[in-house]
C-alpha cells in the first residue's frame, strides 16, 4: 500500500504521532477533516483533467478543420488556375 509516496510503516508512525499529539478524542474528527480535504483534492484533480482533455480535443478538432480548409482552398485554387 502506497499513498502519496508513503508506505504502511510510515503511515503507522504518522498515526501514532497524531494520536500522541491530538489524543484519541480528536483523532476521528481530524481523520474526517483530512478525508474531506483529500476527497476535495481528488475531485479538483479529476475536474482539471477532464477540462484539460476537453480543451485538448477542441484544439485537435480545430487543427483538423484548419487542415481540411487549407486543403479545400488549395483544391479550389488549382481548379481556378486550370
Amino acid at each position: 500500500m502506497n499513498i502519496f509516496g508513503i508506505g504502511l510503516p510510515e503511515m503507522g508512525l504518522i498515526l501514532l504521532i497524531a494520536l500522541l499529539v491530538f489524543g484519541p478524542k480528536k483523532l476521528p474528527e481530524i481523520g474526517r477533516s483530512l478525508g474531506k480535504t483529500i476527497r476535495g483534492f481528488q475531485e479538483a484533480s479529476k475536474e482539471f483533467e477532464s477540462e484539460f482533455k476537453r480543451e485538448a480535443q477542441q484544439i485537435e478538432d480545430s487543427v483538423k478543420i484548419k487542415a481540411q480548409l487549407e486543403e479545400s482552398q488549395s483544391t479550389r485554387d488549382q481548379t481556378r488556375s486550370s
